[in-house]
């Protein structure tokens, strides 16, 4: 680490507790320093997903002139991959290389995919938007470069984050997890502002040889990221076989899974991380839009709301680290984060007919919070009820069913905003509902609706005799 490097961390560290919420996570053992170091991995995640869902959303529709079918496919391609989240999780509890590493493995796996889809993504949209010598290669040369380029770092991403994930919970005891949680995901958020700002800024004037320098640049920042986060961060354990005795058999992963399901009610609690992650996340692309058409707000107004939502999900990580340390339920936590969602989305509904830009801020705000909540207490209970052996396919679990029900809720909140705007623009819904709200506000009932839900499907699992137990421990 350089001088100005050593410089940054010392005074980041030297916030405290006070400044600083998750600086609890730290041990004896593990510095803040070092878990500092182990969260750029969140960084380099935070800043992929920030090029593929925002700055290459606008650059291939607008500047690249691609359509906006071809965009929305080659967007969606990265959750494919979100599934197989639980086998690299259960791979990396109980892979053991050569090396003696379990984790590590994976993480630079991971780091070499996204490297690799970020190294020729910008010449294959190249050729994809008919740029340059684009018409001496066959016409579906460019969609099938531009999906495997995305098909990679989506694969890249996944892998880093739930075997980094389960690295981190491997070095701290169980009662410093919620604060490591929260810390990861505070440096995610992190990752993606700063990102979103370089790259806008960066992109002003866009020309095709500044984009193939701005994502190649991203994917040399991913590997340089990653090697510093992983310097000397988990202990190395080299396999021995003593007596000459065969080395003991890794179980399969089918076992492993219906071990795993079977207990501890996992359907439930993956039915409800998988409801009200939907809940929060159909309205991640309506937001701004539905300020704009509907309260009127500037290009630089409704910008700033995705700074308001993440400033309400930073404190909710910050708030849900302080609960769940104290021995709080993360199922209780998480069922009221979901109450929570319920008079936010009903804030955000009533800004519209009162065009009342200040109520708007306030129900983003809260909903940025009460997602924040959510995602860290399911997260939470997640990591807590798995035994130590399955941790990395506990987390794989969670991943899985977080990003797959991510992808699937911002897509059919696309699509069912334009279907219902359809219907009231013809009359088909009544002269009273035929104005631009009608189909945002659709979308926002149905999430109030799936809220409600997710508090049925958890409130079997509040109060769980392990789970209080354990957050108590």
């Amino acid at each position: 680490m350089n001088p100005i490097s050593q410089k940054v961390m010392r005074a980041w560290t030297g916030l405290g507790p006070g400044f600083l919420p998750f600086a609890d996570a730290a041990t004896a053992d593990v510095p803040l320093s070092r878990l500092l170091r182990l969260s750029l991995f969140q960084v380099s995640v935070g800043m992929a997903m920030v090029l593929i869902v925002g700055t290459l959303n606008r650059v291939m529709i607008v500047e690249l002139g691609v359509a906006a079918s071809v965009v929305a496919v080659m967007i969606s391609l990265p959750v494919l991959y979100a599934p197989f989240r639980t086998l690299v999780g259960f791979r990396s509890d109980t892979h053991r290389s050569a090396l003696g590493w379990k984790r590590v493995p994976f993480i630079w796996m991971g780091t070499m995919l996204q490297f690799g889809g970020l190294a020729i993504m910008p010449f294959a949209l190249l050729v994809l938007s008919g740029g340059g010598n684009a018409a001496a290669w066959p016409a579906w040369i460019g969609p099938l470069a531009a999906g495997l380029a995305f098909l990679l770092v989506g694969a890249g991403l996944h892998t880093i984050q739930t075997a980094g994930l389960a690295l981190a919970t491997d070095l701290v005891p169980v009662e410093s997890q919620p604060a490591v949680v929260g810390l990861m995901y505070v440096m995610l958020l992190f990752g993606t502002v700063v990102s979103a700002v370089i790259f806008g800024l960066v992109l002003v004037d866009f020309t095709p040889g500044r984009l193939v320098q701005v994502i190649q640049g991203a994917a040399v920042t991913t590997l340089v990221l990653n090697i510093v986060a992983l310097w000397k961060q988990e202990t190395r354990r080299p396999p021995r076989n003593v007596g000459g005795t065969p080395p003991r058999a890794r179980p399969s992963f089918l076992h492993a899974w219906r071990s795993f399901i079977s207990g501890d009610s996992a359907i439930r609690r993956l039915s409800a991380i998988a409801l009200g992650t939907m809940a929060f996340t159909m309205q991640d692309v309506l937001l701004e839009p539905y300020g704009g058409q509907v309260l009127d707000m500037s290009v630089a107004q409704t910008t700033l709301l995705t700074a308001t939502l993440a400033g309400g999900g930073l404190l909710g990580f910050a708030f849900a680290s302080r609960t769940l340390s104290r021995g709080a339920d993360p199922f209780r936590m998480s069922a009221a984060a979901a109450l929570v969602g319920i008079p936010a989305f009903a804030i955000v509904i009533t800004a519209g007919p009162l065009h009342s830009l200040p109520l708007f801020v306030a129900g983003v705000f809260l909903l940025g919070f009460g997602s924040g909540v959510f995602g860290h207490g399911t997260l939470t209970a997640s990591m807590r009820l798995a035994p130590r052996e399955q941790i990395g396919l506990a987390l794989g679990a969670w991943g899985a069913a977080q990003a797959t029900a991510a992808g699937v809720g911002v897509a059919l909140g696309g699509i069912i905003r334009d279907l219902v705007a359809a219907l009231a623009a013809r009359e088909m819904l009544g002269p009273e509902l035929a104005g631009p709200a009608t189909g945002y506000m659709a979308v926002y009932c149905i999430e109030i609706a799936l809220l409600i839900a997710t508090v049925v499907v958890m409130v079997p699992l509040i109060g769980g005799k392990r789970s209080v137990s354990l957050a108590g421990s």
